[in-house]
């Protein structure tokens, strides 16, 4: 006889062997047992946690000759020749590839016919949502009022696919991700049938990879065998064969990130290459890292929450002190963004590198997220004695420099000859203009000094540099270029700039409030 894969040689036969479904199996054995079986039913979760395996069993059980507790006895005729798929009683139909009117005629027809052995016919049809809308508007009548020994049982994968009308007439039952507790007891339990050593730290990150999926964590387990087939299956053996790394290269790279080290993060990307790591799923891994360091800076509570070693969890809170949280939330954004990105690239590694830029200079960024975590590294340099260097064209805040002379006298910016019509009437009217502005934009914007910029441009100046991030955000700046340009009836270009001059702005820039309340005059070009 072939080979069998693992996830079909151990599928589930009866209730008892289904987990990380209790909510569902109960509340389908009450039925069976309390003879309240419904009609239609609706099975929607994630791939691999059980949907169609817990339809051919509710298939069995409510044609079962002797029923145990409302579970299959799977000794009788019937139930033998259902797990055989020789059943003329349970039909199962693939909508993905059966999804036309027609198809759905064909079970209108059928469905006249009682079942030949039994007191159910079934209908098992998966991906549901495949099907055209004719073809759902096709099965409306009959899944409403089939007859009395006919059940429909729909799978998906999208349930927001599914009509309204399609979900008001199913009983819907929601299948959960599999904990990596679950899927790991269950895989320690058919290793030891199969006579197949297998350390304890291998079987949990199978377990972890499969996100939830029994299936998935069952095809992992199979292809790892395989590969060190007669072989003990270890935890390094498992990460060479899905391509992942392990614990120490995420921890190797952020500390390189920390220290603003592009050449050392790019070279261990190098290494991983070179060794034929999945940058896609080290991606992914380097996330959940970034989570788990996460966490552990929201509460001192979480050492059973990461399930990791005590050596891994010593190393993770050593790292957790040298990051701030805001820090965390930035990179988990960027590698967020990334894995989504990559999943569609022929480039994967040129958006890695990327990515690894942005990680390490967050002065590449606008974002507010970028600018905590400069702010974050300033005051960490600050603290360490190491010199931050001014920005170009500024002098101290004091009037002594710092070799103790007195600082020559800082010129003022002359005024401008003319001020353009929009740029005064903007002036004019920017109380009545914040009324217009929406949500965080205008609590910043009150706090704003009003200039000008190049070719006679309004220039706003913010002195916080979390609001000038925000406020210049090309979105939002658009954004304020609409309000204000609706506002007067006229196109105006708006520059958002920060007050890096350690100076009151009042002594650095022209203050347009002030020249305006003025009355001044406007010349004519």
């Amino acid at each position: 006889m072939s080979y069998m894969a693992l996830y079909r040689k151990f599928r589930p036969q009866e209730f008892a062997d289904v987990k990380g479904q209790d909510h569902i199996v109960t509340t389908l054995q009450n039925q069976i047992q309390a003879d309240r079986i419904g009609h239609a039913y609706l099975f929607c979760g994630t791939r691999g946690t059980g949907k169609t395996t817990i339809a051919k069993i509710f298939a069995k059980a409510v044609n079962c000759e002797n029923p145990q507790g409302g579970s299959p006895c799977g000794v009788c005729p019937v139930c033998q020749a259902i797990a055989a798929g020789t059943s003329m009683n349970v039909i199962e139909i693939d909508a993905a590839s059966n999804n036309g009117v027609d198809n759905i005629r064909e079970i209108r027809e059928e469905v006249t016919y009682r079942p030949t052995e039994g007191k159910y016919k079934v209908y098992i049809i998966d991906e549901v949502h495949m099907l055209s809308i004719g073809a759902f508007n096709a099965l409306l009548k009959t899944l409403e009022e089939p007859p009395s020994y006919v059940i429909f049982i729909l799978a998906t994968t999208e349930a927001h696919k599914i009509p309204i009308t399609i979900l008001s007439r199913c009983q819907r039952y929601d299948f959960r991700r599999i904990s990596i507790d679950t899927i790991s007891g269950r895989l320690t339990d058919l290793m030891t049938q199969e006579q197949v050593e297998v350390e304890e730290k291998a079987i949990r990150y199978i377990a972890k990879a499969a996100d939830g999926s029994m299936r998935d964590a069952l095809s992992l387990l199979d292809q790892c065998i395989a590969f060190y087939l007669g072989q003990k299956l270890t935890y390094d053996n498992v990460l060479e064969v899905l391509g992942a790394v392990d614990t120490e290269i995420f921890s190797r790279l952020l500390r390189r990130i920390l220290a603003e080290d592009v050449v050392g993060a790019i070279q261990l990307l190098e290494e991983l290459v070179t060794e034929g790591r999945d940058l896609g799923q080290f991606v992914n891994d380097f996330t959940w890292y970034l989570r788990n360091l996460l966490l552990l800076k929201g509460s001192d509570d979480m050492e059973e929450v990461l399930d990791m070693s005590t050596e891994n969890l010593a190393l993770l809170k050593e790292e957790a002190d040298m990051v701030d949280a805001e820090v965390l939330m930035r990179y988990i954004r960027i590698c967020s963004e990334l894995s989504s990105q990559m999943k569609y690239s022929a480039q994967k590694r040129i958006l890695l590198e990327i990515a690894i830029i942005k990680l390490c200079k967050p002065s590449m960024e606008l974002n507010v997220d970028s600018i905590t975590d400069r702010l974050a590294r300033l005051e960490k340099k600050m603290e360490q004695g190491i010199p931050v260097a001014a920005a170009p064209g500024t002098a101290p805040y004091s009037g002594t420099s710092v070799q103790g002379k007195e600082a020559e006298p800082v010129e003022r910016k002359p005024l401008p000859k003319a001020i353009p019509e929009e740029v005064q009437e903007i002036v004019q009217n920017w109380n009545a203009i914040l009324q217009k502005v929406s949500g965080l934009v205008r609590g910043y914007l009150r706090n704003a000094h009003l200039s000008l910029a190049g070719d006679n441009r309004l220039m706003i100046v913010l002195d916080d540099p979390v609001a000038a991030g925000y406020v210049g955000d090309e979105e939002h700046r658009k954004a304020l270029c609409a309000v204000i340009s609706d506002h007067i009836g006229k196109e105006v270009d708006v520059q958002v700039q920060q007050n890096e001059t350690e100076r009151p702005f009042e002594e650095a820039y022209v203050d347009l409030s002030q020249l305006i309340h003025m009355d001044i005059t406007i010349e004519e070009e």
